[in-house]
């Protein structure tokens, strides 16, 4: 197998470029001309936000391409390099704001005060100005509709303001992770303005192929960009602490915008302009009764321009007794490059089943069913959600059944909902009904539906690989796994268990040293989805954001990049990236809205399948998170999502559908939060009802990170209710920190032996993991059979190191890394493991010296999980040999940790941690600023 660097480079940039959204192009203002003379404002340009910030974020690279680095690369541009060191001076005296910690970053940085004169005199040297500004956003946090948030700051504007009034062309470029207010009259000044989002550490490249002209403009908006965020119909019941009623229902983003609130919007859904022009015309139609219609357009390229063209196909259905949108997306396609004046046809095949509507009332005559009403149902063909017209139409004469299912998830708490319908003259009202609710019955389902147990054989011999060559069934295999092998099997181990890749998420599988005696590997899971998170400090690809992947609306050239990552996933070890992420953005305050895809729940399945397949052409595979109604960080981990049944079926869970459909997806991760009054972890009918019976699904599903669990509305969630989760057939806790140790004291074997758990629950969950792990690397590499990754022109990074030369260290009392021959030369780096008791202090003592003189100093940078967490200065000894102390806190079990040389003289001889017999009890997430230690390994 091999791995093309240049080839990875090159389809991310392309990524990044098509998924560059241009709002605004007056007089030709972009694409910037050969020979221009440019001058960039802001001081993004020198620190591009290459993602969002959480665990969907800290993929460490060998470095970035920003906005301007590229730009100062092109040989037809010249860009100021006075403006560029004013802001790299200024920078010097006003250092990049990283913030505390976790979810403690701000989401932009306090721009530079701009002088009339710098700015007028940088006008008469150059033709054009670009101004970058610059958000980020993320896990555990919300955005804020606040100054330098969602909003413009005052320097920003008045950057923008001065910026205009000297320049004849300004173009703006948002290098942000989802969408923040555009409305300020300020922007109105600009020539041009386009969103390029956050594109890995490539992402410069691909805004400078587009702004030079190389790609023209071919991204389309995945959300609606409203005038004021108020108008969004989900701001009135959004942030709340404990719970949040989806009244809004299904019209999330344009589906309530195009039917009532046309004149609030700013940019439609879908829209997005080109430096070209293109002609889209229907030219056939046809409907396949088994299936759904299809519909061929002819693209023509009617401008001057080369370029790329999304077809997007939108259905009116009748109102019915149910009440719908006015416009649906159905479908769409993207042209190849199209060279001008030529032609290019698409197909767009739509399925009954995204036409239908779910009826969670009965008022249709078809209870829990999906339905097609009967009346016309009009399809439109376009650039985007407000300008497409007309191509076709069919009538539906009878009611149609699509799909018969039962009621699931349906909420317990009344609450009411919008509801559409249209007066005499045709005209959509808005009104509100009561939404179905249900009864408690996860209980009773689970019970009338109790997998048959396995007779137990205890253990025959039996490995996994007996299943995988035909020698023996899954039945024999799992019938072996005794009451403990049960209990363990269902606890993910992490994180950094040394286990897997150091510095990942989690092992999970042949966590014990039995499972793996029986054949069964550790999986390896990283975070994602923008990229391998690996916490050792391993160098990784930076991929772009899922907001921009979406707005390239080109599913196959993001199943081209993910290819790419499932090779690099393989030469790392890793067999399970957490994503992609597949939650919808209901309002543009979510902090993981950047990890997301849209506000639409078709273009979000389709994208997900996209990077599913590409992942599973490499052998490896993806987790869709966050099952389900994930939609604001704030007190995420107990927040109650409250959603009607049919909010769920059309927009909140139809995503999650479509990728386990179309992509075979075979892993799932639950939120952290509940849903209908019981936290995702633990829900029978999410996890076994809709997931598995409905659609089929026969992979794994895994909590999130510690998450909390209970089985039914009203109860207490907590953390160790191990027994709860596998009855809803959860199959896997992450994460426990010994797979083979009960040290959370989960209830697994004492609801076993109460009865109210069974053998054959957990057999369930061991079958689905050992026949998910079958498919994985890990499985061939415990057998001796795997496939090695050949990496071609991948650049050297004399900081980035090999894995398998990581060593853990098990310690409890007393511990000593072995130092002798390490380089501690200017710029080396050491790495190395531990395993120690969570919580507990330590006190290091460092034994070094140096022949410096005693006034030199050699700094030396403390690194956990990639994190810089401390500096030790060392002096000069003239060759003596001296001692540093510092108290040090073990904040988890498994940390690895870096010594990176800053300056090169000093040799340590000793390097040891002593436990100090204290236990602190504090929050891993909030270490810093503790007088009891000098810092905190994480």
């Amino acid at each position: 197998m091999v791995l093309d660097w240049n080839k990875y480079v090159e389809t991310a940039r392309q990524v990044s470029a098509e998924g560059c959204v241009l709002l605004k192009n007056e007089a030709h203002t972009l694409p910037l001309q050969e020979g221009c003379r440019v001058a960039v404002f802001g001081r993004i340009q020198n620190n591009y936000y290459k993602s969002g910030t959480g665990s969907g974020g800290m993929v460490n690279v060998s470095n970035v391409t920003g906005i301007l680095d590229a730009l100062r690369e092109e040989p037809g541009l010249s860009v100021d390099e006075t403006v560029r060191e004013t802001y790299e001076k200024w920078e010097k005296e006003n250092p990049f704001d990283e913030g505390i910690g976790w979810a403690n970053e701000p989401w932009s940085q306090v721009e530079m005060p701009l002088e009339e004169e710098f700015v007028r005199d940088a006008s008469l040297r150059n033709n054009m100005a670009l101004v970058i500004i610059g958000r980020t956003a993320g896990e555990d946090r919300d955005n804020v509709d606040a100054e330098g948030a969602y909003q413009l700051s005052k320097r920003e504007i008045d950057m923008i303001e001065k910026v205009t009034s000297y320049f004849e062309k300004t173009a703006v470029l948002f290098n942000i992770g989802s969408i923040i207010d555009l409305s300020h009259p300020c922007l109105q000044a600009c020539q041009a303005q386009m969103i390029v989002w956050q594109g890995g550490m490539v992402g410069g490249y691909g805004v400078a192929d587009v702004l030079t002209g190389r790609v023209s403009p071919c991204g389309h908006l995945t959300d609606t960009i409203a005038k004021k965020i108020e108008d969004y119909p989900s701001s009135p019941y959004f942030g709340g602490e404990d719970k949040n009623f989806y009244v809004e229902d299904i019209y999330v983003g344009y589906r309530y915008f195009e039917t009532v609130a046309k004149e609030e919007v700013l940019y439609p859904f879908g829209y997005g302009l080109s430096y070209t022009t293109f002609r889209d015309t229907c030219i056939d139609f046809s409907i396949r009764e088994d299936f759904g219609c299809e519909i061929q357009v002819q693209v023509k390229n009617t401008g001057k321009t080369a370029g790329k063209h999304v077809v997007q196909a939108y259905v009116e259905a009748p109102q019915g007794k149910l009440g719908k949108s006015a416009r649906s997306l159905c479908g769409f396609a993207k042209t190849g490059v199209i060279e001008p004046g030529e032609k290019e046809m698409v197909k767009i095949s739509i399925p009954f089943s995204v036409l239908a509507s779910y009826d969670d009332s009965g008022v249709t005559g078809a209870p829990y069913c999906m339905v097609l009403e009967p009346g016309t149902y009009r399809v439109y063909v376009g650039s985007d959600v407000r300008n497409a017209e007309e191509g076709a139409n069919f009538e539906i004469i009878q009611q149609k059944v699509i799909e018969k299912l039962e009621q699931a998830l349906a909420p317990v708490e009344a609450f009411d909902r919008f509801k559409m319908s249209k007066d005499g003259n045709g005209k959509f009202e808005l009104t509100r009904e009561a939404v179905p609710t249900g009864k408690k019955q996860e209980a009773k389902k689970r019970e009338e539906n109790l997998p048959e147990e396995i007779a137990y054989t205890g253990d025959n011999g039996y490995v996994l690989k007996d299943v995988a060559d035909g020698k023996i069934t899954m039945e024999e295999f799992v019938a072996q796994f005794s009451d403990e092998d049960l209990s363990c099997i269902v606890r993910g181990e992490g994180m950094g268990s040394p286990k897997v890749t150091p510095g990942t998420a989690a092992a999970y599988g042949g966590v014990s040293e039995h499972l793996k005696k029986m054949g069964i590997p550790c999986g390896c899971c990283s975070d994602g989805p923008s990229g391998m998170r690996i916490d050792c400090g391993k160098k990784a690809f930076s991929l772009p954001n899922g907001t921009l992947i979406a707005c390239t609306w080109n599913t196959a050239l993001v199943e081209q990049l993910f290819e790419c990552l499932g090779l690099e996933m393989i030469s790392n070890k890793i067999d399970n990236i957490l994503g992609p992420g597949i939650n919808i953005h209901r309002h543009p305050l979510n902090g993981r809205n950047f990890e997301y895809f849209s506000e639409d729940p078709l273009v979000s399945g389709k994208m997900a399948a996209a990077e599913l397949r590409g992942l599973k052409k490499q052998g490896v595979t993806g987790t869709l998170k966050h099952f389900a109604a994930n939609n604001q960080e704030k007190k995420r981990h107990d927040v109650d999502s409250i959603v009607s049944e049919r909010a769920l079926r059309e927009i909140y869970l139809k995503g999650f559908e479509i990728a386990v459909k179309e992509a075979q997806a075979d892993s799932v991760m639950t939120t952290y939060g509940r849903l209908n009054g019981v936290w995702t972890a633990g829900r029978y009918e999410l996890n076994t009802t809709i997931l598995r019976n409905q659609w089929g699904f026969t992979g794994i599903v895994m909590t999130d990170w510690w998450a909390k669990i209970n089985n039914q509305s009203g109860t207490k969630g907590v953390g160790n209710d191990f027994a709860s989760m596998v009855r809803a057939q959860n199959d896997i806790y992450m994460v426990c920190p010994q797979g083979d140790e009960n040290r959370t004291d989960d209830n697994t074997l004492k609801e076993l032996a109460a009865g109210t758990l069974t053998r054959g629950e957990l057999q369930r969950s061991a079958t689905n993991i050992c026949r998910q792990l079958m498919s994985l690397p890990a499985f061939a590499r415990l057998n001796g059979e795997t496939e090695t990754v050949e990496i071609l022109h991948k650049p050297e990074d004399k900081s980035d190191f090999d894995l398998e030369n990581i060593v853990y260290y098990t310690f409890d009392e007393k511990g000593e890394i072995p130092m002798d021959g390490i380089d501690t030369s200017k710029g080396s780096s050491f790495v190395f493991a531990i395993d120690v008791p969570t919580g507990h202090l330590y006190d290091l003592h460092i034994e070094y010296s140096s022949e410096s003189g005693k006034l030199a100093q050699i700094p030396m940078t403390i690194f956990s999980q990639s994190v810089a967490v401390g500096v030790v200065t060392f002096n000069g000894t003239d060759g003596e040999t001296q001692t540093i102390d510092k108290k040090v806190y073990m904040a988890t079990q498994y940390i690895v940790v870096r010594l990176y040389f800053v300056q090169g003289g000093v040799k340590i001889h000793k390097f040891t941690f002593t436990d100090t017999g204290k236990n602190i009890q504090q929050d891993a997430m909030e270490l810093d600023g503790n007088p009891e230690f000098d810092f905190a390994l994480r």
